[in-house]
């Protein structure tokens, strides 16, 4: 296999995207300047250096200054007795443009497809349940469930309850999901601000 094929290879591990796409990602870097495509191979190799996982809702951020917690769990202003659980780092990047949720959040990694449970392996299930307990103590009251509506991501919240069952205290919090202001069989990472607000306005 030659660096070409390798290359293609490479792209098609990326989420959602085909051979058809792969090809074409690997040969419109063929195209760029050795400069543009020197910058693209940078980028790669030091991301890991400057951007990490905040220890508290494991989402990814820039890291500046040492710290170890993103802007949004170090913002003194968010209301801490919300907790907004979501499949992945993208979906919190919509639902803030939608500017209707003033709570923190903890991404859990992915889904729990219906037919594959093996997939929990990967996601921060512990973590989770180590994150709502300390909150638990802090004052937590509600946590919302804001996964795609999508049999997948019903599965997911079904996986999320039962972990969460028995955690000391849980009794006391309410645990929502997303109203119908999604469709059904949509991701919440292409989802509308409006169409977000009413899925917060109408959770369940």
């Amino acid at each position: 296999m030659n660096n070409l094929d390798k290359l293609i290879a490479q792209f098609e591990k990326f989420p959602g995207i085909g051979a058809r796409q792969a090809r074409r990602f690997a040969f419109h870097i063929l195209t760029l300047p050795q400069t543009d495509a020197d910058e693209i191979a940078k980028l790669i190799t030091t991301v890991h250096e400057t951007v990490i996982e905040c220890e508290s809702c494991r989402r990814f951020f820039a890291r500046s200054n040492g710290n170890v917690i993103c802007n949004i769990c170090d913002d003194g202003a968010r209301d801490r007795s919300k907790l907004m659980v979501v499949e992945r780092d993208a979906d919190t990047l919509s639902i803030e443009r939608a500017g209707a949720y003033d709570g923190l959040y903890f991404v859990l990694g992915g889904t729990v497809p219906l037919l594959e449970n093996r997939e929990t392996q990967k996601l921060r299930g512990s973590g989770l349940k180590h994150v709502v307990t300390e909150r638990i103590a802090e004052g937590l009251a509600e946590i919302t469930l804001a996964f795609s509506v999508n049999p997948d991501g019903e599965n997911t919240a079904r996986f999320v309850k039962s972990i969460l069952v028995d955690v000391e205290g849980m009794d006391k919090v309410k645990v929502s999901e997303l109203g119908r202001g999604l469709s059904t069989g949509s991701e919440l990472e292409y989802a509308d601000p409006d169409t977000i607000k009413s899925a917060l306005d109408n959770r369940h």
